[in-house]
């Protein structure tokens, strides 16, 4: 499973940002997909996650209202918008895909190498 993200960068305070990661996942059966993030000094923690069947999120209490995580089951993708941003939510975000290799039937999990938010007037 390779993941390419995209969309990070510098924004004001209360700006907006995209972030998109692309799966390419053969032979893996992609159960959840989600991104997390994590801030100089902090440990990395769970923003937003969508399974791919049901399309069930699940979002960190500090983004509720702000951050909205959707998938593209055909393409292998999920985004996150991000709204309102404030400076609390610099940080370095991971986009994290879990699934079923099938040759192996092992529930696996892989990483994206990671996009620098930085909220910053």
């Amino acid at each position: 499973v390779q993941l390419v993200e995209s969309g990070g960068g510098l924004v004001q305070p209360g700006g907006s940002l995209r972030l998109s990661c692309a799966a390419s996942a053969r032979r893996f059966s992609v159960t959840t997909m989600g991104w997390y993030r994590q801030a100089p000094g902090k440990q990395r923690e769970l923003v937003a996650a969508i399974t791919t069947g049901g399309g069930s999120t699940n979002y960190a209490d500090s983004v509720k209202g702000r951050f909205t995580i959707s998938r593209d089951n055909a393409k292998n993708m999920i985004h996150l918008q991000m709204n309102s941003l404030k400076p609390e939510d610099t940080a370095v975000y991971y986009c994290n895909v879990a699934g079923v290799d099938l040759p192996t039937a092992k529930y696996l999990e892989v990483w994206g190498q990671g996009t620098l938010v930085t909220v910053s007037s």
